[in-house]
């Protein structure tokens, strides 16, 4: 027996001018908006149980932003910090909400920018919870196009591993991965109201670059899916993409079109942005009409802590890392004998490294499971490599598994096993050991046994 009622709401999230620019190793201050940025609540209900699912326009919510949101929910909605399903759709042309302690990133914008975030995103609860309708869920699978997403990280013919390498290197060998096409959808048809679509896939939002604001893709797939679907609605959920970009390091001339090259080596552009956004639209068109219905008469939301095992620096690594680390803050790249993406991997790496000077070996981090009906979404509070969402796609049990990165949190990367032998941008910088992936996995296996 279907028992689903569904509300939804949206608030602007654009910061004032000046603020500092979230997703790259070198200080950007928003000088305009392009397009954007919102905290889109969803309410689901079902007996006496209700959740919020939030998606922000944001790169990362650290766990002080985290707390600061689900505290202001809770105060103007009574929904309990246990039921908030909150995830950053990553955007690199978003506002910072933390200080990065290297450059001058003006800690009172930050500070009253994260007070507003918070503010909105309890609006925009509110305002779902009084948006609930009666509704009906199905989903699908669709798949993803070509020429919009590739595995990141190549292997090069001097055997050395690169994340994002020079567009028609000659070193290039091949990909160190396998694209994961499944784009999941869920549909939610409301009485007397829009429609509202889930979309989950695997891709980083930044396809933009620049001084301006912008959504990235997540924008343009939205506003397209709007005007094709007389008004639906759309929250874009990252899947697993800590190692999925949307460049071809061997493009034709039309993959060019609109986009140029940045100056991490990457296809970026407003039109690249447009073109990624429709591009994934038109997959949730492809199967929109076709999805398969399912009864939600129950729903269930858990939080399960997990110990991780911290990477913590060698000392003799050390000197070096203050060196590199110190040289950035002081915006002396040049004098730091890389270039490009090859030096924002040594620079995040020596600042990961003196982050981790002292740390402690290992630590507790949270992963939240969501039930609706047969439908499973596993929280993932970083960026998780491709292998990882398939895993957990492959434990089975429910019609629907979405793996959900940058979901309550944001501990960085979560690379697979291989990765930290190969090398790489994203295993040089994430603040684990090569433990990660299995932990991730085992702890979502735990998580989908105790939703069913």
């Amino acid at each position: 027996m279907n028992d689903l009622k569904i509300g939804y709401a949206e608030e602007n999230i654009n910061p004032k001018l000046g603020i500092a620019i979230e997703g790259y190793y070198v200080p950007r201050f928003a000088k305009g908006i392009l397009s954007d940025l919102k905290a889109i609540a969803l309410a689901v209900k079902s007996g006496d149980e209700t959740v919020i699912i939030l998606s922000l326009d944001i790169c990362e919510i650290d766990l002080n932003a985290l707390n600061k949101i689900k505290s202001a929910i809770a105060v103007k909605t009574g929904i309990k910090a246990e039921n908030l399903f909150i995830s950053a759709t990553h955007t690199h042309t978003g506002p910072c909400l933390k200080d990065s302690g290297y450059f001058d990133y003006n800690a009172e914008f930050v500070k009253e920018y994260l007070d507003f975030l918070a503010e909105q995103s309890a609006v925009a609860a509110k305002t779902a919870i009084q948006d609930l309708k009666a509704a009906k869920m199905g989903y699908a699978t669709g798949k993803a196009p070509d020429r919009i997403a590739y595995i990141r990280r190549y292997k090069m013919k001097d055997g050395s591993t690169m994340t994002c390498p020079p567009i028609n290197d000659p070193n290039i060998d091949y990909p160190l991965g396998t694209l994961d096409k499944r784009v999941n959808v869920l549909r939610f048809d409301r009485e007397n109201a829009e429609s509202i679509v889930i979309m989950n896939y695997g891709i980083h939002a930044d396809t933009v670059n620049g001084e301006l604001i912008s959504s990235d893709w997540v924008g343009w797939a939205q506003s397209t899916l709007a005007r094709s679907l007389d008004g639906v609605k759309c929250v874009c959920i990252m899947g697993a993409q800590g190692d999925v970009g949307s460049t071809n390091v061997h493009p034709t001339d039309s993959d060019m079109n609109d986009t140029e090259i940045s100056f991490d080596n990457e296809m970026k552009s407003p039109g690249m942005a447009r073109f990624v956004g429709r591009a994934l639209a038109g997959t949730v068109l492809q199967v929109y009409d076709k999805v398969q219905y399912v009864d939600v008469d129950s729903i269930k939301i858990i939080t399960e802590p997990c110990k991780v095992d911290i990477n913590v620096p060698d000392k003799k690594d050390l000197p070096l890392a203050h060196k590199y680390a110190e040289l950035h803050g002081q915006d002396r790249d040049d004098l730091i004998p890389f270039k490009a993406m090859e030096l924002t991997t040594v620079v995040a790496e020596a600042m990961r490294m003196v982050r981790l000077e002292n740390s402690p070996k290992t630590k507790t981090m949270e992963m939240k499971g969501l039930r609706l009906g047969n439908i499973a979404l596993i929280g993932i509070p970083g960026e998780p490599f491709t292998e990882i969402g398939e895993k957990i796609k492959a434990i089975g049990g429910f019609d629907l598994i979405m793996p959900c990165a940058l979901t309550n949190g944001y501990e960085g990367y979560f690379p697979s096993k291989a990765a930290y032998a190969e090398g790489g941008y994203e295993a040089r910088t994430s603040e684990f050991k090569d433990t990660i992936s299995d932990t991730v996995v085992v702890t979502a296996g735990k998580i989908l046994k105790k939703l069913k």
